[in-house]
């Protein structure tokens, strides 16, 4: 491979499973951006809403339907989770955190949406390549048994790099998907974790 090989280059000699590979970068890339965007915090847990409930609640502002308006009008995750408290009010301590419990389950299903995607593709990835290495090995092999002793050492190497070609492709798409998943898995947590303390400030208000 020249320094001047271009990438259509790369892939024309990778062979035929560089395309399910390139296919895997491409979901690649859409799910990172789905997920960089849907995770925001201001998007989970909207600062201005957050502090509107709570104040309104703290000076006794908000009726049960007037609480549920605003948490179904913000749609926000944490907003989801406010609801269900509120729809509890009234009853006792247990109830109420059972069902922020359980809506905080459902919203944190939520957020790990796709997650395991990344997983899929970090998986299949390197299988493909290691796979095109093989096919190109055999290749390899077969052209050397028609060369007999003739073999050109020059064209021996140029069709083991070809060989290895789709390993490296496979393993440069895995890597980055093992760590942006890592990434997303951390965030996910972190979310859930704010999302509770921000509902634990709302009981705070109710109960003050």
């Amino acid at each position: 491979m020249t320094t001047g090989s271009s990438l259509l280059d790369i892939s024309t000699a990778g062979g035929m499973l560089m395309l399910p590979i390139g296919l895997c970068s491409l979901a690649l890339c859409m799910f990172v951006f789905e997920r960089a965007m849907s995770l925001r915090k201001g998007r989970v847990i909207p600062r201005p809403f957050v502090k509107r409930f709570v104040s309104q609640m703290q000076a006794g502002e908000l009726s049960r339907g007037e609480a549920t308006r605003l948490c179904k009008e913000n749609k926000s995750p944490v907003a989801s989770v406010c609801s269900a408290a509120v729809r509890k009010w009234g009853q006792p301590a247990q109830v109420i955190e059972a069902a922020i419990a359980d809506e905080g389950e459902r919203v944190g299903n939520r957020l790990r949406r796709y997650i395991r995607m990344f997983n899929g593709i970090s998986t299949i990835t390197p299988l493909l390549g290691l796979l095109g290495t093989v096919f190109g090995m055999i290749d390899a092999f077969q052209q050397m048994e028609m060369a007999g002793n003739n073999v050109n050492p020059s064209t021996l190497s140029g069709g083991i790099w070809e060989a290895l070609l789709t390993t490296a492709v496979g393993l440069s798409v895995a890597i980055p998907t093992v760590l942006f998943e890592s990434y997303f898995r951390a965030t996910n947590e972190k979310l859930k974790i704010n999302i509770e303390h921000s509902v634990t400030k709302l009981l705070t208000a109710h109960m003050n």
